[in-house]
Parts: C-alpha cells; sequence; structure tokens
C-alpha cells in the first residue's frame, strides 16, 4: 500500500427516509465537488420530530480523501 496523506472534513446528511438515506445524500452531494473520497464516520445522529413522529433524520459525518499530488 502506498504512502497517503488524508484531509478530513465534517458533512451534515439529512433524509425523512432514515439514517442510511441520510449518510448516501451526504456522500453523493460530496462527490460532486470532492474527488478520492476513501472512508466516512458517522459521529452524531439526530431526529427531528412534527407532531411527536419521527419526520426527518440528520447524521454528522467525518469524511477522509486522499490528498493529489
Amino acid at each position: 500500500m502506498a504512502d497517503h496523506t488524508y484531509k478530513k472534513i465534517e458533512l451534515v446528511g439529512s433524509s425523512p427516509k432514515g439514517l442510511e438515506d441520510a449518510v448516501k445524500n451526504a456522500l453523493a452531494r460530496a462527490k460532486k465537488t470532492i474527488r478520492n473520497i476513501r472512508w466516512f464516520e458517522v459521529t452524531e445522529t439526530r431526529g427531528y420530530l412534527d407532531d411527536g413522529k419521527v419526520a426527518h433524520w440528520q447524521v454528522t459525518l467525518k469524511v477522509g480523501f486522499t490528498l493529489e499530488g
């Protein structure tokens, strides 16, 4: 395995469907502007209630990607 240097950023994804979709939404959006994404770590989960029912999920991710050059 080659030596790599990574940069780590934090993102928040959301979805009314569930946690997995919230993660997928965040990563899909990040992929549009960030190259070489290699890993992610879920650091927080939250839910939004509407009339006492879960209406939306949020996840905070730490996302790592390799630096070029």
